[in-house]
């Protein structure tokens, strides 16, 4: 009899704890569901102020500052060098020495984005937009977003599903407000909304360490590989033309095709619209198990059909001709706005690259600098769209869109998307001379 109680004693107490196994495993699961839930909530809060950084001087043509609204077009292209421009920088300094400050850096850099908004609405020249937007803002921006916990592919759906409904609000309090009282409000729309985004993103277990060891040193071997700098100029290439569509597309449409302000602006949000699913998309081409592609594939696909997407529906538009417009900003917004996924591809070649030489590797250093040349490429794009607009206004190249101060654009737009491919011309070139 007490051996049976013994047995049962012991069944009673295995039974507990497997009650107690299977509770904590479902708490852990619930946190871990809640805490994506708050990273994909915060990420999406924090693209909302921020949004009007990138796109701002597309629908806001229409007001006169000193300097010139041609130039204009820099504002976004300089928001974007600069902020990818700094990644490599941030990247490394929160990564290892400052990572236990990452929180406070988030708010630092709200503050920043807040304070650039607030000084925009008192512009009265050009410069004063790209300094205070295409600078201060940008730094802001990119300081806020150094937690690195939060996966890349996530922000990118949140900014593109933020970015395809912002139009439509930014449009219609620039019509009623003007771009001085929108710029406010968009201050106190940032206020509270960066603090909210910032807090909902949980704290990574890395920055909770105000102390840790010697950091070790970031291995740069890889400078030595050919293909780091094939991929580099590719993306600078490539960069430099994406932006010009962002930045012309909403005054192209109401200029030269004679649309109205609101199919204009449609255009934007259906040019972010296909970006939601097109960095998956791509992502997928390079890691599934049935038919991966290689990087320079892939790559290759993003650029010829988002270049041919820019030479037949862009540059064959005509007065009135809002179907091509509409085709032109879905193709387009799909495979240019895919092409950073192809990155992920880009550094498992680096790494096996390494690999195989027995080499060490930072794979959080080199997506950084892949983001800083896709900053060189922002940067040249803008500084090369403002002489080509005026060269197209001087002298026309043909008919349809090409025939109009905007086909100069159209022809770049098109020649550095299909440039951001050339990788895989250079590997045919090398299993050719393997052979």
């Amino acid at each position: 009899m007490p051996d049976s109680g013994r047995v049962v004693g012991r069944s009673s107490e295995h039974s507990e704890q497997e009650t107690f196994n299977g509770d904590e495993s479902q708490s852990r699961q619930w946190n871990s569901k809640r805490k994506r839930a708050c990273v994909l909530l915060g990420s999406a809060i924090l693209q909302l102020p921020i949004w009007v950084v990138l796109q701002f001087e597309g629908l806001m043509r229409n007001w006169t500052l000193k300097g010139g609204r041609d130039i204009t077009g820099i504002i976004g292209t300089t928001a974007n060098g600069v902020m990818y421009l700094s990644m490599p920088f941030l990247f490394a300094l929160f990564t290892r020495r400052w990572a236990h400050r990452r929180r406070i850096a988030a708010l630092c850099g709200a503050i920043l984005t807040c304070i650039s908004f607030v000084l925009s609405s008192f512009s009265t020249h050009v410069w004063h937009l790209v300094a205070t937007q295409g600078v201060m803002a940008s730094l802001g921006r990119v300081v806020q977003h150094n937690n690195r916990a939060v996966a890349y592919g996530v922000v990118l759906s949140c900014k593109n599903i933020v970015g395809s409904a912002c139009p439509f609000l930014l449009r219609a309090l620039l019509d009623r407000y003007g771009f001085r009282i929108t710029l406010r409000i968009w201050t106190a729309l940032a206020i509270g909304t960066s603090i909210l985004g910032i807090y909902l993103i949980p704290t990574h277990p890395s920055s909770l360490a105000s102390s840790s060891p010697r950091a070790r040193k970031i291995p740069w071997k890889f400078l030595r590989h050919r293909t780091f700098y094939i991929y580099s100029v590719a993306i600078i290439l490539q960069s430099s033309g994406y932006g010009i569509p962002q930045t012309y597309l909403n005054t192209y449409a109401h200029e030269v095709t004679l649309l109205s302000q609101t199919s204009a602006t449609l255009l934007l949000t259906l040019f972010n619209i296909p970006g939601i699913v097109s960095s998956s998309f791509f992502g997928y081409l390079s890691d599934n198990k049935y038919f991966p592609l290689s990087a320079t594939t892939v790559t290759a696909i993003s650029a010829v059909s988002s270049a041919l997407s820019a030479f037949l529906f862009w540059g064959l538009t005509s007065q009135g001709s809002m179907a091509l417009l509409v085709i032109f900003s879905i193709t387009f917004g799909f495979f240019a706005g895919g092409y950073s996924a192809t990155w992920g591809g880009v550094i498992y070649e680096l790494e096996h690259e390494a690999a195989q030489r027995n080499e060490a590797i930072d794979s959080g250093m080199l997506y950084g600098l892949l983001n800083g040349a896709r900053g060189i490429g922002y940067v040249s794009g803008g500084l090369a769209g403002v002489p080509l607009l005026k060269a197209g206004s001087i002298s026309s190249l043909g008919g349809f869109g090409y025939g109009t101060a905007y086909g100069p654009l159209i022809i770049f737009t098109g020649l550095s998307s299909v440039f951001g491919g050339w990788g895989l011309l250079w590997k045919w070139k090398k299993l050719q001379h393997l052979m």
